[in-house]
């Protein structure tokens, strides 16, 4: 039982932190925070209905968490380079809040039965 209220415990203290704290991030990494955290929201979303469909792989999560991130990030660095980005970031943002509904659906249906 701690192993499990480990990362619930790890994401509150990090949480309290951050509004405590107030940390900025430069200028230049303003197009890109937004895509990173929906991705990172995505794979998240994705590695609890993992969980709760008793498949969840810490290997697969992590690929996934990276992989998702890395990828919206370089389709903004992309669209910014041709000059684009608002609209690739649009797309990507589109993207993985679709997945994430699509995750979020399945939770709620395995959760409630509804």
């Amino acid at each position: 039982m701690v192993g499990a209220a480990a990362p619930a415990l790890a994401l509150a203290v990090g949480l309290v932190a951050g509004f405590l704290l107030l940390p900025s991030a430069p200028g230049w990494l303003a197009p890109y925070l937004p895509v990173a955290v929906v991705a990172a929201l995505d794979a998240l979303v994705g590695g609890l209905r993992a969980a709760l469909e008793r498949v969840f792989d810490d290997l697969v999560f992590v690929a996934s968490l990276l992989t998702n991130t890395v990828v919206a990030v370089l389709l903004v660095l992309i669209g910014e380079r041709l000059g684009v980005g608002g609209a690739l970031t649009t797309a990507v943002v589109i993207v993985f809040g679709i997945r994430i509904f699509t995750n979020a659906t399945a939770l709620r249906r395995h959760l409630f039965g509804v």
